[in-house]
Parts: C-alpha cells; sequence; structure tokens
C-alpha cells in the first residue's frame, strides 16, 4: 500500500491531495535572528489560509534543532484540517553555531537520531539534548542541506546519515540548494551512499531558473522542488511560470513540484506580513492554470509529489493514527 507518514499518522498517498512540497510551520534559526516564528495559534490560522487556498497537505522540511515541535505541529494540523509531512535530517551547516552537538556527534548517533524520528518518534524537545522525550509524530522525509557550490565536511557526514536512515526507511530526501548551486554535487554524494536520484528531491532550483541545468537534473531522475513561488525580491513569478511551461514542453513536469518555503516570520500573514504561505493556492495556482491548463496543475501538485513522498508497507491496512504526546 502506497502510504506518507504524516504527523497523524500514515495516509494513503493518493488522499494527500495538493501538495505544497516546501514549507516551515514553526522555525528558529541563528541564521534568521530575529525572525523565528514559533506561535502555535499563529501557525493554526497560517494553515487556516492555505486550506482556503485549496491546499490539502503541507511538507514542513524543517531539519533537527531548528524549532520543530511535533506535539503542536499535530495540534495545528488537526485545527486546520491540512496534512502535515515533516522532516528529519540536518540543514547545511551554517544553521549549527560551533558547540552545537550535530557537528560532533559519532556516525551511529547521527543515524540513531534520524531513525528514531522516522521510526519511534520525533522528540518533543527536537534533540535538545541529554534526554530526549519522544513523541508518538514520525517524520515522513529527510532533508539535508549544502552550502553555496560546495558540501563541507560536516555536511558530508550529514548527508551519509540521511542517506542510511532513507535507505533504512524507503522515505524521499529533500536536498536545500544554496541558490539552486551544488545540485550535481549533492546527487553524486547520495549516489555514492545508495540513494537513487528518483528518490531525491531538489529544493530551491528555481533560484537559478536555468531550464538546460534542471532538464539534466531530471534526465539523472532527480525531482525538482520551484519553492520560491510569491518571493518577488528574487525574481518575478512569471519566471518561474516560463520555467514551469519549459518543463511542460519537454515532457518533465512529472519531476516538479510546488512550494512556497516561508521561512521569516515576516513573510507570514499570520504575524502581519506577506506573501502569506497561502500564496501558492492563492495566487500562483491560479496563473498557472491559465498558462497551461488543469492537468498541468494536477501533476506538479498532487501526481509529482504523491508519488514521490509514498513509501511501500505490508499489510491489509493503515497503522493507528497518531495522537498528541
Amino acid at each position: 500500500m502506497s502510504v506518507v507518514e504524516t504527523v497523524l499518522g500514515p495516509v494513503a498517498a493518493d488522499e494527500l491531495g495538493d501538495v505544497d512540497a516546501h514549507e516551515h510551520v514553526f522555525l528558529r534559526t541563528p541564521v534568521n535572528p530575529g525572525d523565528e516564528f514559533l506561535d502555535t495559534d499563529k501557525a493554526a490560522a497560517e494553515l487556516l489560509r492555505v486550506a482556503a487556498g485549496g491546499i490539502h497537505t503541507v511538507v514542513d522540511l524543517t531539519p533537527v534543532g531548528l524549532g520543530r515541535r511535533p506535539g503542536e505541529l499535530a495540534e495545528v494540523s488537526r485545527t486546520s484540517g491540512v496534512h502535515v509531512v515533516a522532516a528529519t535530517g540536518f540543514h547545511r551547516s551554517a544553521h549549527y553555531p560551533a558547540a552545537h552537538w550535530a557537528r560532533h556527534a559519532d556516525d551511529a548517533t547521527l543515524l540513531d537520531v534520524l531513525l528514531d524520528d522516522l521510526q519511534t518518534g520525533m522528540d518533543r524537545h527536537d534533540w535538545d539534548f541529554p534526554r530526549p522525550v519522544p513523541t508518538s509524530h514520525k517524520a515522513g522525509i529527510i532533508k539535508l542541506g549544502a552550502s553555496y557550490h560546495r558540501i563541507d565536511r560536516h555536511e558530508e557526514r550529514w548527508f551519509a546519515a540521511g542517506a542510511a536512515a532513507a535507505r533504512d526507511t524507503g522515505v524521499a530526501l529533500a536536498v536545500h540548494t544554496e541558490v539552486g548551486t551544488a545540485t550535481h554535487a549533492a546527487l553524486d554524494l547520495l549516489d555514492k551512499h545508495g540513494v537513487p536520484a528518483g528518490r531525491v528531491l531538489l529544493a530551491h532550483t528555481d533560484r537559478n531558473p536555468d531550464p538546460e541545468l534542471h532538464l539534466d537534473l531530471i534526465a539523472r531522475g532527480a525531482h525538482l522542488v520551484y519553492d520560491t513561488i510569491g518571493r518577488i525580491k528574487y525574481r518575478p513569478d512569471s519566471v518561474l511560470l516560463d520555467l514551469i511551461e519549459h518543463m511542460a514542453e519537454a515532457g518533465r513536469l512529472n519531476h516538479i513540484c510546488l512550494g512556497t518555503d516561508v521561512g521569516r516570520k515576516s513573510s507570514l500573514r499570520a504575524y502581519g506580513g506577506g506573501p502569506g504561505m497561502d500564496v501558492l493556492g492563492r495566487d500562483f495556482v491560479p496563473r498557472l492554470r491559465r498558462r497551461l491548463g488543469d492537468e498541468a496543475v494536477e501533476t506538479v501538485l498532487r501526481h509529482t509529489p504523491q508519488a514521490l513522498l509514498a513509501k511501500e508497507i505490508s499489510g491489509t491496512g493503515l497503522p493507528a493514527v497518531g495522537t498528541t504526546a
């Protein structure tokens, strides 16, 4: 049975509906000091706007140590009616101070952390050592991060741990690419560790809107998430629409997902900012539908992300849905 692990338990992949493939429901990182967002009520309000825009599932790609709140994540999923697929894994090294345990833990510990999040339940305190408190809410995807044009020595170790966890559990693996760089290097390293490109989602590739590069990555089997929708400081959304049209003309929309990757409090409507997490369904999807039609929209919002997120489990039914721990 093709299922996806959400914070409320396994869901059949084809029941995810329209998927925003890159979000952050809660986030705190030293990279963006003062722009953290950790308020449960505001998170629920933001996801209610997402639901009103026609999105049924968000993939929360917040990795270990950056403000994950599994119990509260389950709460806002229930409140909003939006499925939430949570991540485990490690971001690029800039997100972890020099003294952070992830920089110094041995390889076995790094892997154990990821497998616990995926198989037992995410730590209530987001692995703020020394004593983990597992919840019943499991991660359903692995998130890794690469630096600008390179993968540093810490990231290489985290890639190895992430790849091992992906092999053991069958979940997909997302990679932060800084401004869309080091994409081939990321695929090469994951392939070295036994993860095929077809199980990899490369984030922020639209920050480098190079159609030839994107087609080369897809030719290797990779999936791309165009996830800076509404972020006009990078480029107008018309450039992204052109890029999606190029992928459609090449017959490659089945490797494209969409998201908004709202990573700052100042970008969330619940905090008085913008464009808001709902910009995908509210503004961009209608433009994409006018440009390419219903079938293209269904491909990038449903068929592609549902297939990528799915893993196979044995048995005749879904395990019991998790509860708030």
